[in-house]
């Protein structure tokens, strides 16, 4: 598959922001689960619903917190550090997902035609691929590991949160039903 997609630096911080905005109303949803059904193991691939959250930080942090703006020797260190990495409650959730949502802000706001096409590498990945797949990358894997949640929630018989691109995106004002 040659054929690259291309979106500007605002197409960019739009995606990111929905993708922000639907990881946060999952959040929401699997922190009001009773008891520890946020955390017990269901064999889905992270296991619990919580931990897939947390797997979805850590691919928007790698991605975006560090190979897209060149921090890759600090993102081998991060990886050599399980403790900020793994939380094990919401108060560390919290932290750890403030920590990495200010650095994927900080790297979509520098971003320019030019830099969403330099190459990027990442250290478990080989190819040659830019900093627009880097983006890509983070927003499928988040969709991906989002439909596990949803199939998870199913199997309960749970509904997800909405998030289809439109009602995500439209201000709460003009919502109409």
């Amino acid at each position: 598959m040659a054929r690259r997609l291309r979106f500007s630096p605002e197409d960019a911080r739009a995606i990111v922001e929905y993708n922000r905005a639907v990881f946060d109303r999952f959040v929401r949803r699997v922190r009001n689960l009773p008891g520890r059904d946020a955390t017990r193991r269901r064999g889905i691939g992270h296991e619990s619903l919580f931990d897939t959250l947390v797997h979805i930080l850590h691919v928007q942090e790698a991605w975006l917190g560090f190979i897209v703006p060149g921090r890759r020797k600090e993102l081998l260190a991060a990886l050599k550090d399980p403790a900020y990495r793994h939380p094990k409650n919401w108060r560390d959730f919290d932290a750890y997902s403030a920590r990495v949502w200010a650095a994927v802000d900080s790297t979509v706001r520098t971003l320019t035609p030019r830099r969403l096409a330099a190459v990027v590498r990442a250290p478990w990945m080989p190819g040659v691929y830019t900093a627009r797949d880097a983006l890509l990358q983070a927003t499928m894997e988040e969709a991906h590991h989002l439909g596990e949640i949803i199939g998870a929630l199913w199997q309960d018989d749970r509904a997800s949160p909405d998030m289809t691109w439109i009602d995500v995106r439209r201000s709460p004002r003009r919502r109409t039903r």
